[in-house]
């Protein structure tokens, strides 16, 4: 990869970046932070999780110079930010089809939108009121500091709470290996976290008409109803710093890679 010397190499010498925020986006800026490194040697980029309130948080503390987020930045943060002196950047870096699992075991293969909101607020409990077995259902969410947790929230319950049964996780990978392991579990992850442990189910969001599973070019020709772009937030006062890392995500390249991972490129 010639890099060196071309469009993203002006990183000014032993420059450090910190990335925090969503578990969402972790597997790709680590990727691309891993193949930006070895072609800027000078550049040292450190890429943790948390979720995305975790990293929108952090930004507003200073202790990170990006922030990961699988959502919009909330009206309040930005509000806390601006208060502080503080005027944050929005680059979206790609999309997602936000996938609903279950364990490969269970019989069902798809669900409505209606139905995910009755699974999650804890109305419908057990499969077989869903044309599945006579299971209980457990399910898996990720906790309130993600984005992911908030863009399901909006997107699929339509802005009704989770019901008190709703296991919250602190990490999208452990969701998907408590789907893997429980037979009545389901949950939901972000595209590249998808695994041959879990099955993921085909959803409608018109009511049963058409069902759609999640696919690159499903959330690419936004046919897959739970697809979401997918953000990183910066302060002005750093643009120079992490502009560099950015254009390389957004170059044909950094889109590739985006691809590569599993996650949908923006052209």
């Amino acid at each position: 990869m010639a890099i060196a010397g071309g469009l993203f190499a002006f990183m000014p010498v032993g420059m450090n970046i910190k990335i925090k925020g969503s578990d969402t986006v972790l597997p790709l800026s680590q990727k691309e932070a891993e193949v930006y490194m070895k072609s800027n040697r000078s550049a040292s980029i450190t890429v943790i999780g948390g979720g995305s309130g975790v990293g929108i948080a952090a930004l507003l503390d200073g202790t990170t110079d990006i922030a990961m987020s699988s959502r919009k930045i909330k009206l309040s943060e930005k509000q806390k930010l601006i208060d502080a002196g503080k005027s944050p950047k929005e680059t979206t870096i790609c999309y997602d089809a936000l996938s609903v699992i279950v364990n490969p075991a269970n019989k069902v293969s798809q669900l409505t939108r209606e139905q995910l909101e009755g699974i999650f607020t804890g109305k419908i409990i057990n499969w077989k009121d869903v044309g599945g077995g006579d299971e209980k259902i457990v399910a898996y969410s990720r906790e309130s500091s993600s984005g992911t947790y908030e863009f399901f929230k909006e997107s699929v319950l339509k802005n009704k709470n989770y019901g008190a049964a709703v296991l919250l996780m602190p990490a999208t990978g452990a969701i998907t290996q408590s789907v893997s392991q429980t037979k009545g579990a389901i949950g939901y992850v972000g595209f590249a976290y998808m695994e041959k442990t879990v099955k993921a189910l085909k959803v409608s969001y018109d009511k049963g008409k058409t069902y759609v599973e999640p696919t690159i070019e499903g959330a690419k020709n936004k046919t897959y109803p739970i697809t979401r772009p997918l953000f990183y937030y910066y302060l002005s006062t750093t643009e120079k710093l992490v502009k560099p890392f950015v254009d390389y995500i957004l170059s044909d390249e950094g889109q590739k890679i985006v691809g590569e991972v599993g996650y949908v490129p923006l052209k």
